[in-house]
């Protein structure tokens, strides 16, 4: 086999935990794709003679790109960032929910990655999620290891908050809590839908750059369902399905183009957090939207 058809061979039987790597990092899904492509041009043009964990030494390439990216974004951006929701990974409800589960991470957790620091969310990322050790981390962040074990200690207690008591499993009871809130926003039932939102419930909506202020953060039960019974009957159609692993929905208009995608995040049957990305160029160009 010519050298290159092997590497190449090589780099296919990674790309799943390189993407999912870059994807955690970046919080975008163009951007993880592109992080791909540079660490597959840096690794095809690189002596593969001596290494012997192949894996690990790709996963080191595309930590390497994504923490540039992330440092060049830091650096671009003049403003502090208004309203931010990621990358939606959006799949049917017919999908394998075990294997959706062990490539998921919430959309609730990439919002708080998106307050850290790049060296705190590399290390973080790496060793919580990918288990790579501190010696290696430290390497890529050039600090040491006890000081890269520190960076991954602040982003646990920020991350910390958001993860504890939230049971994906439980698929079909959230589902249901989903349905409720629906049911409610439509009906325009602002009782019911406090019933089903957690009192200090927090309604992250990201309508875009080209309307930056009419994104916003809501916290509160009440102010929640007061927005939900505005907004619910605007929608026509909707579609249920996984975001990132957990039940969500994508709202369509009359003309049956994608309005939004909201992702929940459910605790012992309420809504502490709902997530919807309402920008019109992210919508288009998330393919998977469509399963």
């Amino acid at each position: 086999m010519p050298e290159h058809d092997w590497l190449a061979t090589q780099f296919e039987q990674h790309r799943r935990r390189l993407r999912a790597v870059a994807y955690r990092m970046l919080g975008s899904l163009s951007e993880a794709d592109d992080a791909v492509q540079e660490s597959w041009l840096r690794f095809s043009r690189a002596d593969t003679d001596a290494v012997q964990n192949m894996g690990g030494w790709l996963t080191t390439i595309v930590s390497r790109v994504s923490l540039n990216m992330l440092r060049a974004r830091a650096t671009r951006r003049e403003e502090p960032m208004t309203v931010h929701v990621p990358d939606p990974i959006v799949t049917s409800m017919d999908a394998e929910h075990e294997a959706l589960l062990a490539d998921s991470v919430s959309l609730a957790v990439l919002v708080v990655l998106e307050t850290l620091s790049p060296a705190e969310r590399l290390a973080f990322v790496l060793h919580d999620m990918f288990a790579v050790s501190f010696d290696e981390i430290a390497l890529i962040v050039q600090r040491s290891p006890a000081a890269t074990r520190q960076l991954a200690s602040r982003a646990r207690r920020r991350v910390r908050g958001v993860a504890s008591d939230y049971d994906e499993s439980d698929v079909k009871r959230h589902r249901e809590v989903v349905e409720a809130f629906l049911a409610a926003s439509r009906g325009g039932d602002f009782d019911a839908l406090v019933a089903v939102l957690d009192p200090d419930v927090v309604l992250r909506s990201d309508l875009g750059s080209a309307r930056p202020g009419a994104s916003r953060l809501i916290r509160g039960a009440k102010a929640v369902a007061e927005n939900a019974r505005m907004f619910g009957p605007r929608a026509g159609s909707v579609r249920h399905v996984f975001v990132n692993g957990a039940a969500g929905f994508i709202a369509f208009d009359a003309a049956g183009q994608p309005m939004s995608v909201l992702a929940f995040t459910i605790v012992r049957g309420k809504i502490v957090e709902i997530d919807a990305l309402a920008d019109p160029d992210r919508l288009r160009g998330l393919v998977s939207l469509y399963p």
